[in-house]
């Protein structure tokens, strides 16, 4: 999923008004920005493969440091430990954690078999959601807009950057989402490395600078 990360971001901020959107954004999609790192080492591997299923081109080879359920864990606890030595505070590590573990949970009900549960292992997991464009886009929106109405409702702008910079990110990820289910597949693995580096660094940033501008209620 894409948008489906970040209703749980959304969601996981009235449980927690001190944590900013924006470390909640980069907790919800960690894996999926050291993920593009990887592909440009060559320490894992995607091809493109139009028609693998019906919503992503992208068949995911190889990525058992940043997708498996163990390193899953791993990334849950080395973030969770980042914040605690930062901010102090055990219980918002473990929330932030846990918006960090949800990624893989939430990509196991997307993907086709493809998802092992620790590096070297055999098994692969997958729900295969991504079969079907009309039920990835009913399942991944509704959990979009329920997480947005969630932090809509519990938050309130403090001023025209607080409205209107809301609304400029749910635009960008909403192109972003449709342009990954209905734009052409990407040229190459390089480009969809650099995007999603890119994507995610402004997507995170965008969640910090609006987090500044709204009030918990």
């Amino acid at each position: 999923m894409f948008i489906g990360h970040f209703a749980v971001a959304f969601a996981a901020k009235p449980a927690a008004p001190s944590v900013s959107l924006g470390t909640l954004f980069f907790a919800c999609e960690w894996v999926d920005l050291v993920w593009p790192l990887f592909l440009l080492i060559g320490l894992e591997r995607v091809e493109i493969r139009p028609g693998i299923t019906a919503f992503t081109p992208l068949d995911f080879l190889y990525y058992p440091w940043t997708h498996s359920l163990l390193m899953g864990v791993f990334w849950a606890v080395a973030f969770g430990l980042l914040y605690l030595s930062v901010r102090k505070s055990g219980k918002l590590a473990i929330l932030v954690g846990a918006v960090v573990l949800s990624h893989w949970f939430i990509d196991l009900v997307a993907h086709r078999p493809d998802l092992p549960l620790a590096p070297g292992g055999e098994a692969r997991w997958g729900l295969g959601l991504w079969s079907s464009i009309p039920a990835t886009l009913l399942v991944e929106v509704s959990l979009f807009v329920a997480g947005v109405s969630l932090y809509v409702w519990r938050t309130r702008a403090m001023d025209r950057v607080g409205r209107w910079g809301l609304c400029v990110l749910l635009a960008f990820l909403g192109v972003a989402y449709l342009g990954a289910a209905f734009g052409p597949p990407p040229p190459n693995v390089e480009a969809i490395a650099w995007a999603g580096l890119i994507g995610g660094a402004v997507t995170g940033f965008l969640g910090y600078w609006i987090d500044r501008h709204r009030a918990m209620v």
